[in-house]
């Protein structure tokens, strides 16, 4: 299972990449595999503040639909929009290609309290 060392991760499984004032989320590998197959991201939050475990969009694979919960609170900036037409970039590369949206960091402070790559770890394997 990939948990690449340099991201934060969430609970709810989503990943976490820091650049600046800007955050790149997306879901980690484990959860990917938990969904199976996905056939259909949907993102309608861009240019929407929203807060912490708010749902920011839904990600959809053969057997179920499932909400994607922001990690922190911020502003959605940007979609990828090429998982409209290649929503399977999630299962192949979910930590490149797969990314699914990109916000504006609102409070800094709320990157202490996710998880690093050890815990993360700690906690699928619970």
């Amino acid at each position: 299972m990939n948990i690449p060392p340099d991201l934060k991760y969430s609970k709810d499984h989503e990943w976490i990449k820091v650049d600046g004032d800007t955050a790149i989320i997306g879901i980690t590998d484990f959860a990917q595999r938990e969904l199976g197959d996905i056939v259909y991201v949907e993102i309608e939050s861009v240019g929407e503040e929203l807060e912490e475990q708010n749902v920011f969009g839904t990600v959809e694979a053969v057997k179920t639909v499932s909400d994607l919960f922001m990690p922190l609170n911020g502003e959605v900036l940007e979609f990828n929009t090429a998982l409209e037409d290649t929503p399977e970039a999630v299962n192949e590369d979910p930590y490149e290609s797969g990314w699914m949206i990109k916000i504006k960091i609102q409070n800094p402070d709320q990157l202490n309290e996710l998880l690093d790559a050890d815990q993360y770890k700690s906690l699928i394997e619970a």
